[in-house]
């Protein structure tokens, strides 16, 4: 979706960092799940990513399953500054994370994406993940304004609940089940974590080389006796 576009349906890259920033993203890679609105720019240049595997669901059944791949691919979209949150695996992230830390989400989710696909069916005839990208666009802009029905607490609640996890999916270690190939990172210029850092690095007058690794592999975890104690 263009970013400069004036269409109120329009839920672009631009807008999503708009709402949560850099400050969320970085909450998001920490494993916190609370995102806090700040400005960011997003403008790093980004090689096509091969289509997403999709995993076998853990906690989502196979049409919930099908409903929120869709939902995550028009929130944070692959567009020209790289690839988006189905690349990164952010509902696999959900999905797993609905069998632990966000298990308290699991009924949200299930009576949310059922009404998100009622509400679809409704208003353009089909199921949300069959609709057109204008179209599905245009349904999660009935949830953020909260003109969409049968939704509990309401639809604004739930398309927030949505935006915050698929965040958290796109940024988070890729530990977690998202943030595959650190497609998430790039798209943010993250470096990638930094036990140290170095005067060239301080003085920021060139991007660091990235270092992709997630945080559980590093030898600070791994190392048997070490700091934290964490066994693979």
């Amino acid at each position: 979706m263009p970013d400069g576009s004036d269409d109120p349906r329009q839920l672009s890259r631009r807008n999503l960092f708009k709402h949560v920033g850099i400050a969320g993203a970085a909450a998001a890679m920490s494993g916190a799940s609370a995102v806090e609105p700040a400005a960011a720019q997003t403008n790093v240049a980004q090689t096509p990513a091969a289509p997403p595997r999709r995993e076998a669901l853990e906690t989502l059944t196979a049409a919930e399953g099908d409903t929120l791949e869709a939902i995550v691919a028009r929130l944070i979209p692959s567009d020209a500054n790289g690839p988006g949150a189905a690349e990164a695996r952010a509902a696999h992230y959900i999905d797993r994370a609905l069998a632990g830390p966000l298990r308290a989400s699991r009924t949200a989710y299930a009576d949310g994406l059922a009404a998100l696909d009622a509400h679809a069916q409704s208003k353009k005839g089909a199921p949300f993940a069959k609709l057109s990208a204008s179209d599905q666009d245009a349904m999660l802009t009935d949830l953020e304004k909260n003109v969409a029905i049968g939704f509990t607490p309401n639809a604004a609640a739930f398309f927030n609940l949505l935006r915050t996890h698929t965040i958290q999916g796109t940024f988070c270690d890729p530990y977690y089940g998202g943030n595959a190939n650190f497609v998430g990172w790039d798209l943010i210029g993250y470096p990638g974590i930094r036990l140290a850092v170095s005067a060239d690095d301080q003085r920021m007058a060139v991007r660091p080389k990235p270092i992709r690794e997630s945080a559980y592999d590093n030898v600070t975890f791994t190392i048997k006796g070490g700091v934290h104690g964490h066994q693979p």
